[in-house]
C-alpha cells in the first residue's frame, strides 16, 4: 500500500482533531474488501427468491447536493420486499482483526407515518445471490429500522451458533436523527469483542459483546439450588409494640354534617323528620393496621448460587466470522424513496471516516438547502416530509422477516 499523502491526512478531519493524526496514520495500512459509490449497480445481483421482490432503483431522489455524488441505489415502490447482494472484492475474516462497516441512507420518503428498514447484512461467500431472503443465513445485520413511534432503533444482530442475537439494550435512534436527510452509520468491531456504533461519524454507542447480547456468561444460576425452608425475604413486618387504640372502631366513617340548617318551608308532618345530610367524619382514619418496621431476621433477596457455565467458551472471539464474503440489503419497504450509498466494508474506521469525508460529510448542508429549495417549488408534495407527528396505524408484514425469528426471554430473532 502507498504511504498516505499530506491532503490525504487532512482530509481525516473526524470525531475531533486530538484522534484525527492516530486515524490518519492507522488508515495508510488500511485494506478495503469492498467499496460502493454506486456508481451503476454492477456489484449488485437483485434476489429471485420470491415473486413479488421488486427491483432496486438508481438514483439520487428528488432533491440532493450533488446528483452525481448521491446517486445510490433506490426503493421506488411502496409497500414491497427488497432483496439484492453484493460479494465483496475479496472475502474477508473478523477472527483475530478488526471490521469496519459503513454505509449512508437516506429516507426520502420520511413523513409522519414513515415505515421501512435500513439495514445491510454481512454475508458467507457461498450465499447464491438468487435466492437471497429472509431465511438467508448472515454473520451481522447492521443499521437502521424505523416504523411510526413504535420502532426506531439502530439494530446490531449478531450469529452465534445458528441463533441471530439481538443487542439486550437498544441503541435508540433520537427524535433529531429521524428524518428525511441522508445519515450516515459505522459499525466497528473488534477482535477482543468489544464494538462501537457511530452516527453521522459521531460515536453512538459502544461496549462489549458478552455484556450487550445474550451470549453465553461465564457463570449461571446453578438449577440445583434451591431457598432454604427457613429463609426470610421479607423486608418489612408489622411492629408488634404497635397497639390499637382504645375506642378507634367506635368512629364512625360518616357525621352528620354540623352546618346543615333544616329549611325554613321544611313541614315535619308532610315532608318528616328531617335530618342533616351525611358527610365524611374528618376523624375517620380507616380501617387500624400496625405501622411496618424493617425486618431484624430479613436476609436479603434469595438468589440460587453461581455456578461454572458450561457453554461458556472461555478465550473463544464471539464476533469471529471465518468467511465474510458478501453483503446485501434485504428488507420490507412500506415508504419507497429510500437512497442507499457509499457502501465501505474495511479493517479500518480511519479510512471509513476517510471516505465519509469525501462523499458524505460535504453535502450536508448542501442537501437541505436542496430540500428547501424542493419544498418551495412543491409545497402540497412534501407539506409533511420530515415528521413523525401522527400516529401510524399500519402493521408491518412479519413474512419480510423470514418465518423462524424468536422474541423470547434470550432476545433472540431472525429479523425484524
Amino acid at each position: 500500500f502507498a504511504p498516505c499523502t499530506g491532503p490525504e491526512i487532512a482530509a481525516m478531519r473526524s470525531v475531533t482533531a486530538a484522534i484525527a493524526a492516530a486515524l490518519a496514520a492507522a488508515s495508510c495500512n488500511a485494506e478495503v474488501f469492498f467499496v460502493d459509490k454506486f456508481d451503476d449497480l454492477s456489484k449488485w445481483t437483485q434476489s429471485k427468491a420470491k415473486e413479488d421482490i421488486a427491483a432496486f432503483g438508481h438514483g439520487a431522489g428528488k432533491w440532493f447536493g450533488d446528483e452525481k455524488v448521491q446517486t445510490g441505489m433506490t426503493t421506488p415502490d411502496d409497500m414491497r420486499f427488497y432483496a439484492a447482494s453484493a460479494k465483496l472484492s475479496k472475502p474477508t475474516t473478523t477472527r483475530g482483526k478488526e471490521l469496519v462497516v459503513q454505509f449512508s441512507v437516506k429516507h426520502e420518503e420520511h413523513k409522519y407515518a414513515f415505515c421501512g428498514g435500513g439495514y445491510i447484512k454481512l454475508l458467507p461467500s457461498s450465499l447464491d445471490p438468487a435466492t437471497f431472503s429472509g431465511d438467508s443465513p448472515y454473520h451481522i445485520m447492521f443499521g437502521p429500522d424505523m416504523c411510526g413511534y413504535d420502532t426506531s432503533l439502530i439494530h446490531l444482530i449478531f450469529n452465534y451458533k445458528g441463533d441471530n442475537l439481538l443487542k439486550t439494550d437498544k441503541i435508540d435512534l433520537d427524535y433529531a436523527d429521524k428524518n428525511e436527510f441522508t445519515h450516515l452509520y459505522t459499525l466497528q468491531l473488534f477482535p477482543n469483542d468489544t464494538f462501537a456504533v457511530y452516527f453521522d461519524m459521531e460515536p453512538k454507542a459502544n461496549g462489549t459483546l458478552l455484556e450487550g447480547w445474550p451470549y453465553p456468561k461465564p457463570t449461571m444460576a446453578d438449577p440445583e439450588d434451591t431457598k432454604p425452608e427457613d429463609w426470610v425475604d421479607e423486608k418489612k413486618i408489622d411492629d408488634p409494640e404497635d397497639k390499637k387504640p382504645e375506642g378507634y372502631d367506635d368512629i364512625p366513617k360518616e357525621i352528620a354534617d354540623p352546618d346543615a340548617k333544616k329549611p325554613e318551608d321544611w313541614d315535619d308532618e308532610d315532608d318528616g323528620e328531617w335530618e342533616a345530610p351525611r358527610m365524611p367524619n374528618p376523624e375517620y382514619k380507616g380501617p387500624w393496621s400496625p405501622k411496618r418496621i424493617d425486618n431484624p431476621a430479613y436476609k436479603g433477596e434469595w438468589k440460587p448460587r453461581e455456578i461454572a457455565n458450561p457453554k461458556y467458551e472461555e478465550g473463544v472471539q464471539l464476533g469471529a466470522f471465518d468467511d465474510v464474503g458478501a453483503v446485501g440489503f434485504e428488507l420490507w419497504i412500506v415508504n419507497n424513496g429510500t437512497v442507499f450509498d457509499n457502501v465501505m466494508v474495511t479493517d479500518s474506521l480511519a479510512e471509513a471516516f476517510k471516505h465519509a469525508e469525501e462523499t458524505w460529510k460535504p453535502f450536508v448542508e448542501k442537501e437541505k438547502e436542496a430540500k428547501a429549495a424542493w419544498d418551495k417549488e412543491h409545497p402540497s408534495e412534501d407539506s409533511y416530509a420530515g415528521g413523525d407527528d401522527d400516529e401510524y396505524d399500519g402493521e408491518e408484514d412479519e413474512d419480510a422477516f423470514g418465518d423462524d425469528g424468536e422474541e423470547d426471554g434470550e432476545a433472540k430473532k431472525d429479523e425484524l
